[in-house]
């Protein structure tokens, strides 16, 4: 009888430790996840890619600005000057192209063509004279000088005959291909030069990247900017980014998408919806100007988290507080639930742990020595859930004995009280 109580009481004692563990994991210790940051610093500075002279300066700092607006101008009329430079020489490319491309005229052809014929006409008479003095130089009739000059002018028109036709030929077939691609070449840097010009012409403007507000205001109309120089200081206006920091104890309650409250402490009851947009793959310390000294040692992951902003109550580099349900509680934290303080999640697996073996030990006991204490009057789900997180072992254990001594002073007379006892622990 003994060994049956054993067991019914430890049966009774696993029950309510895994409904104990049940509780606990799906609704962890019922309190908000509280983490602390800033909201992120989102300033452009804004400069001219080219020097020059600024011109004018269109805004003023704290004027708000749209992505677009023309912000400041340099004295530009350098750059027109060296557009209109880059246009003429891309003019002057294009002619030499087109005129490679397209061969010779065709009258310079006709004119080449005409020549060929001329020298030839000139050569066979140049011949034929050769010929007649080389008769003439048989008969006596003339001297061997007379002969060698008639025979010395066929000659060299025969040699312009032979240039003439080399010219007709190359005219025909136009310009060599070598020459075609220099001019084409030469072209294309033509072009390049007039975008070149245009983008440095452009440049001489600045433009809002992005809605914002301008911080800061450098430089003044008259002075001489260099490229690169800061010439105004725009604080961005979306997205509003903090930048908050989780325990590792505390990482696992926090997921991509997750969404959460951001306070402020000039509107410490009007909360910001925000969505945790980042989590850092790597570990950290706390930043000095955001923990204790006491918590600057721990390792941290940073997370970054969008919020709606839409009346602008939250300024750049301001110092916010962030809560979250942790993982099993609903997608939105309410907005009037009052925040506790983040328990970290090791200690809650601690309790955990430790009030099952508690259960189970108890049980043991109470059934092996056939202890006959009173159990309480009611130690339920409820029970335990009310308790102080600093209370769930006491509370795990006092539910365990209640089972074990239900179980334990029920059995003697008949079946049905073990199983009443095992129903009341469940």
């Amino acid at each position: 009888m003994n060994r049956k109580k054993i067991v019914i009481a430890l049966a009774a004692a696993a029950v309510a430790g895994l409904a104990l563990f049940a509780l606990l994991r799906g609704r962890g210790d019922g309190k908000e996840l509280k983490l602390y940051g800033n909201v992120d610093i989102r300033e452009v500075e804004l400069s001219f890619r080219v020097p020059g002279r600024v011109a004018k300066v269109n805004v003023d700092e704290g004027d708000t600005v749209k992505a677009g607006d023309v912000l400041a101008t340099l004295d530009a009329q350098r750059y027109r000057d060296a557009l209109a430079k880059a246009v003429g020489d891309r003019d002057v490319a294009a002619a030499n192209m087109a005129k490679f491309q397209a061969g010779y005229r065709s009258e310079e052809v006709a004119q080449a063509r005409a020549q060929v014929e001329q020298f030839a006409a000139q050569v066979e008479n140049a011949a034929r004279i050769a010929r007649r003095r080389e008769e003439l130089l048989k008969s006596g009739a003339i001297s061997a000088q007379e002969r060698d000059d008639a025979v010395a002018q066929r000659d060299s028109l025969l040699a312009q005959l032979q240039s003439a036709r080399k010219g007709l030929q190359l005219q025909a077939s136009g310009f060599r291909a070598e020459d075609v691609r220099g001019a084409e070449a030469s072209m294309r840097a033509a072009e390049a030069g007039v975008a070149a010009a245009m983008t440095d012409l452009a440049d001489t403007e600045i433009i809002a990247p992005s809605d914002g507000r301008v911080l800061s205001r450098v430089r003044e109309p008259g002075s001489m900017a260099s490229a690169g120089a800061t010439v105004l200081v725009l604080s961005l206006h979306r997205p509003v980014w903090v930048r908050a920091y989780v325990s590792e104890p505390s990482l696992g309650k926090v997921h991509l998408g997750m969404p959460v409250l951001v306070y402020t402490d000039s509107r410490p009851n009007k909360p910001y919806a925000g969505t945790v947009g980042f989590i850092s793959p790597v570990a950290e310390f706390t930043p000095k100007n955001v923990e204790t000294e006491a918590l600057r040692t721990d390792l941290v992951y940073r997370l970054r988290i969008v919020v709606e902003d839409p009346d602008e109550g939250i300024r750049q580099g301001m110092p916010v507080t962030v809560k979250a349900a942790p993982a099993g509680t609903p997608d939105r934290p309410v907005p009037s639930q009052e925040p506790a303080a983040a328990p970290a999640a090791n200690a809650t697996a601690g309790a955990t742990a430790g009030a099952t073996a508690n259960v189970a030990a108890s049980a043991a006991a109470s059934a092996a020595g056939n202890s006959t204490v009173p159990a309480p009057a009611k130690a339920t789900s409820r029970t335990v859930s009310k308790a102080a997180p600093s209370a769930t072992t006491s509370a795990a254990t006092g539910a365990a004995t209640s089972a074990a001594t239900n179980a334990t002073t029920s059995a003697p007379a008949s079946a049905p009280a073990p199983a009443a006892g095992a129903k009341e622990a469940r």
